[in-house]
């Protein structure tokens, strides 16, 4: 016998339906969503209805494209439910709130500036209150993207500042208890991922693979929309596989890790270089000089280009994606050595493969990748079944 819960979200599975595809296509008509969900018009008028009585969706006129007959769209209720996403990266942070649109509005970017990572969730959780407090009981779901490696609800490996096991659950202490607000948490590779593969440039690929280079590489499987993230979230850490010299002992405490041969560590090393305090400004000043004729540069860029390709090529063997998406600064390090990287990617695959290999695309979300994948996790906590239906008794 089912749960009275469990009863009450099955009685939600249709406006779920419907409010998937407002988020899936922005601008839908009622008539195309009935159509998409293969339910009568009146059948559509009554849930619309149903919906917009609950402050979940509304019905707007549509743009004016001259005579004719206007339309009307569905589109997010102006008081419905909202998801504050956060993205903690080496050297700032940011927050953005989401209706069920998906779009984030952003909050000017914070620099991080304390050593001290417990200084940090407290100033970010300060943040997270504040913007609760602007829109009171509408928050729904707190989703953060992290620059690190995280488990559950810690960053245990923070390479860019040096941390490690920082507990990122006060984060949400101070909201309110009885909503009981969940706290997502994920790697912001895994997060960019699904982000491209949603809205993105991997939009549509049943299987899509993720590969972000900042300082180091992390990235995302993604299958049918929903990415792989492991038993404690700590999936897609790509960069620690052994890929690399085994001689060389990575942050993490591996040896030979992929990491340390494709970002702006790696060049520095190649050239002769120390290893920069800040690679990702390193890799982008280098990148966009006026000296890749010089053969230690050219010759750096060709090494970091070759591991990259060569490292795709294994996981496109693993993995069997339908495309390949890059972020961070591997389409940088990719064009700077594009001969390198392509020999490379082709030499690397199995021979059946040569002929069909999956395309390796940029991304289109560029930087804020990692803060739409946030915005979605959280988007898909607050439109499911359940969710709705606790809105709607709230």
């Amino acid at each position: 016998m089912s749960r009275p819960q469990d009863s009450t979200a099955a009685r939600w599975h249709g406006a779920a339906q419907l409010v998937g595809l407002v988020r899936a296509e922005p601008g839908i008509t009622r008539a195309t969503a009935a159509q998409r969900l293969g339910i009568s018009s009146g059948g559509a008028t009554d849930l619309v209805a149903r919906l917009r009585a609950h402050e979940l969706l509304d019905e707007v006129p549509a743009p004016s494209k001259g005579r004719g007959r206007p339309t009307t769209v569905l589109q997010p209720h102006a008081r419905g439910p909202l998801v504050i996403a956060a993205d903690l990266r080496p050297k700032d942070w940011s927050l953005a709130l989401a209706d069920i649109g998906g779009q984030p509005k952003f909050v000017t970017p914070t620099p991080l500036d304390s050593p001290d990572p417990a200084q940090l969730v407290a100033e970010v959780a300060s943040a997270i209150r504040d913007a609760y407090d602007r829109e009171p009981g509408r928050v729904r779901a707190v989703s953060v993207s992290v620059a690190g490696t995280v488990s559950d609800d810690r960053l245990v490996q923070f390479t860019p500042r040096g941390w490690s096991d920082v507990d990122l659950s006060p984060l949400t202490a101070a909201l309110p208890r009885h909503l009981d607000i969940p706290l997502l948490i994920g790697n912001d590779a895994t997060l960019a991922g699904l982000a491209e593969a949603r809205t993105g440039a991997a939009h549509g690929a049943g299987t899509a693979l993720h590969l972000m280079i900042g300082v180091g590489l992390g990235g995302a499987l993604v299958v049918d929309g929903v990415p792989a993230m492991g038993a404690h979230g700590a999936a897609g850490e790509y960069g620690h596989i052994p890929f690399g010299d085994p001689s060389q002992v990575c942050p993490c405490g591996a040896q030979g890790c992929w990491d340390l041969t494709i970002d702006g560590r790696a060049l520095a090393r190649h050239i002769g270089e120390k290893a920069p305090v800040d690679p990702i400004a390193y890799a982008r000043g280098i990148a966009g000089g006026n000296n890749l004729s010089d053969n230690r540069i050219r010759g750096a860029f060709d090494a970091v280009a070759t591991s990259i390709g060569r490292g795709i090529a294994g996981l496109v063997n693993l993995h069997d994606p339908d495309v390949v998406t890059l972020g961070g600064l591997a389409p940088t390090l990719r064009g700077a050595a594009s001969d390198s990287f392509d020999a490379a990617y082709r030499q690397g695959l199995m021979a059946f493969r040569k002929n069909a290999a999956p395309p390796v695309l940029d991304g289109l979300h560029g930087d804020d990748g990692p803060l739409h994948g946030a915005v979605a996790i959280g988007l898909d906590h607050v439109t499911s079944e359940q969710s709705l239906a606790e809105w709607a008794r709230q």
